[in-house]
């Protein structure tokens, strides 16, 4: 018995390993970009966290406390001579 032959196309078959080799190719440097920046992020975060040296900084806000009124209200005026 023998196999009936089958007509080849040779730029069809050739075109397929061809795309999927650049699209594997496109993968592989997407990726690579990607861990690169990832590792860039990383090591700005590493870089950014707060040393241990002992001086802590807290910040508050203060309110302030309710003032009345004055009791009364002076004026004063001073007058000077040049000598």
């Amino acid at each position: 018995m023998s196999v009936p032959e089958r007509p080849r196309h040779s730029t069809a078959r050739a075109a397929r390993p061809r795309k999927r080799r650049v699209l594997r190719t496109a993968l592989v440097v997407i990726g690579a970009v990607l861990v690169f920046l990832l590792g860039i992020a990383f090591a700005r975060t590493v870089d950014d966290r707060p040393r241990p040296n002992g001086v802590v900084t807290r910040v508050r806000t203060l309110t302030p406390l309710p003032q009345s009124a004055p009791a009364q209200t002076v004026t004063v005026t001073v007058t000077s001579t040049s000598p």
